[in-house]
């Protein structure tokens, strides 16, 4: 089966800090890590913070150049994406962030921000966008006249709703979903994860699901990677993981879980 996304011994490092004669080590993010996302999967990504989980989602989406190794985007090098312009990347694999707010125009509507990637990466007449734009609003579960809002007149749950729209409108096949329903409250976030689901079915979509939360994870997840000090260090189904993890790392991240029981 073809994958959506391969990456194979991808690393990020970033310079020490202080003067030539003081500078510290590189600081190494992520090392040598190798994942695939089949067609149609969800492939979450979990570890605590700073084990390099957004460096790699950065990387993924172009937001980040990798140190080294290769990284494929629907079977095309992500390299020759990079220099065919941010527009390649954003027909081919969209990023939702973790604040949808923050990751919104304040000083622009709803309908003006999601018009961008109609017309830029799609190719969409101004007259051909305000239906699509209704179809969008109508595919995250939000009124029409949602359209005509900002950022700050919606909730975070509505908010991560037209962030969604706005990812959708590029009309990419995979999304990056970073964190995306952690700083909702318990019930959005399960309406939220829905919706995912149904727009995964409905549009094709390949999910790679940046996460902490193992609870959420084992809700939508198809495989888990779990990822430790920048490496991948145990990837499986989700059943399999949760029901028998291998690495000692991953025991004790399920262990530490609420509600979870887990042998280390």
């Amino acid at each position: 089966m073809n994958k959506v996304i391969e990456a194979e011994q991808l690393s990020k490092s970033y310079p020490g800090r202080g003067g030539w004669l003081r500078r510290s080590p590189p600081v190494e993010a992520v090392k040598a890590i190798s994942l695939s996302l089949a067609p149609g999967e969800t492939l979450a990504i979990v570890g605590e913070s700073g084990s390099g989980k957004s460096t790699l989602a950065r990387m993924l989406v172009g937001l980040e150049t990798p140190t080294a190794g290769t990284l494929r985007i629907q079977g095309e090098d992500a390299a020759r994406l990079a220099r065919r312009g941010v527009q390649a990347f954003g027909k081919t694999i969209q990023y939702v962030f973790q604040d949808p707010v923050a990751s919104l125009n304040p000083r622009r509507t709803i309908g003006q921000q999601l018009s961008v990637p109609l017309r830029r990466l799609c190719g969409y007449r101004a007259s051909a966008c305000p239906p699509r734009l209704r179809q969008l609003m109508a595919a995250v579960g939000m009124p029409a006249d949602a359209l005509h809002g900002y950022p700050h007149e919606f909730s975070g749950g509505q908010a991560q709703r037209l962030a969604i729209a706005r990812a959708l409108a590029a009309e990419a096949q995979i999304l990056v979903l970073d964190e995306p329903v952690s700083a909702l409250d318990v019930s959005v976030q399960a309406q939220v994860l829905l919706l995912l689901e149904d727009l995964k079915a409905e549009f094709n979509l390949s999910y790679l699901f940046i996460s902490h939360d193992l609870a959420v994870v084992e809700s939508i997840a198809d495989r888990v990677a779990v990822m430790n000090s920048g490496t991948i260090v145990e990837c499986a189904t989700t059943d399999t993981l949760f029901s028998a993890p291998e690495h000692p790392y991953t025991r004790q991240l399920l262990a530490s879980a609420p509600g979870r029981r887990v042998q280390v």
